[in-house]
């Protein structure tokens, strides 16, 4: 019985050899690119099952020493992944914002210039693909969706590739030029404010427009995740009552989310976030809900950017 609790304990210190070697290596890559943190949990399971059996048959000798070294190990693997995560998340950010600034001055003749000025195009060459997008007006693009996901501990990517003066007539090609190339796996959707005449004269012309979009994104990723947004419509224009039934009904069909911005009043982002951080410090990573997504942003629009701006873009 001894000489087979030493070739297990001798098994154990094969297998468990390759880790700290492992963990050397990874701590001097400085990057998790190339580690599976669900291998390493694989692992860790097993030598807790292990222990485990151990204690259960009484077992409770010099090979149970061997085992919880070994975990011992393993267990550093994981604390240096979450280091090397932080420190690739690190220089993405340092990468981004030198790419930033060579497009600051590659535009240098405009000293005001804004990264949401620049052009999207080449701001997605440093963007991450698979993101959620925003993608809307005027009162759209004024929206710091960085900031918001950021403060609001988004456990994935969102970018802004709003444009002033967009309608449903031009948002196919906009989006095909601007936005296709980064493949989003959410589009957040807020178009129609500059439409309200088209409606007026052709609702199947709204109708089509708004399909064609829809077309588009799905070639792209066809499961792509959908929100479309209403118009605000405060002053209860039947025009605008009409285009959001339409846009509700495009919503229906093509199984997205429809957010209802009459009622944005209603909206409590701060409840929201505690939510998300109850959720983090569970350590469960959900993927955030488009229909939360969009009231975090469009209640951040209706408390700090003007009530004027607001009524003037949204109303048409």
């Amino acid at each position: 019985m001894e000489l087979g609790h030493l070739f297990e304990a001798a098994m154990l210190v094969c297998f468990g050899f390759s880790w700290p070697l492992n963990v050397v290596k990874a701590y001097k890559a400085r990057t998790a690119k190339g580690t599976s943190l669900a291998f390493i949990i694989l692992i860790i399971t097993g030598y807790v099952a292990g222990i485990a059996a151990k204690f259960l048959n009484h077992q409770l000798n010099y090979v149970l020493a061997v085992y919880f070294l070994n975990l011992a190990i393993v267990l550093t693997n994981v604390f240096v992944y979450i280091r090397n995560v932080r420190l690739d998340n690190k220089n993405q950010s340092i990468k981004t914002k030198q790419k930033i600034y060579e497009l600051q001055q590659k535009f240098k003749s405009n000293n005001n210039i804004q990264e949401e000025d620049m052009n999207y195009q080449e701001l997605n060459t440093v963007a991450k693909k698979n993101a959620v997008i925003l993608f809307g007006g005027d009162l759209d693009k004024q929206i710091p969706v960085a900031e918001l996901a950021q403060s609001f501990d988004f456990n994935f990517q969102i970018y802004n590739r709003s444009e002033e003066g967009i309608s449903v007539k031009t948002a196919k090609d906009f989006f095909l030029e601007n936005i296709a190339s980064m493949e989003p796996e959410g589009v957040i959707v807020h178009l129609g404010d500059k439409d309200i005449n088209m409606l007026k004269s052709s609702s199947a012309d709204f109708d089509k427009y708004y399909l064609d979009l829809i077309s588009s994104i799905k070639e792209v990723n066809k499961k792509c995740r959908l929100a479309f947004v209403s118009v605000n419509n405060p002053n209860n224009d039947k025009t605008i009552a009409e285009m959001n039934r339409h846009i509700k009904a495009l919503a229906d069909s093509e199984r997205a989310v429809f957010i209802n911005l009459d009622n944005a009043k209603l909206w409590n982002p701060k409840a929201a976030k505690a939510a998300i951080s109850f959720a983090h410090n569970m350590g469960l990573k959900v993927r955030k809900p488009l229909t939360d997504v969009a009231e975090i942003l469009y209640s951040y629009a209706y408390t700090e950017i003007k009530p004027e701006t607001i009524a003037t873009e949204l109303v048409g």
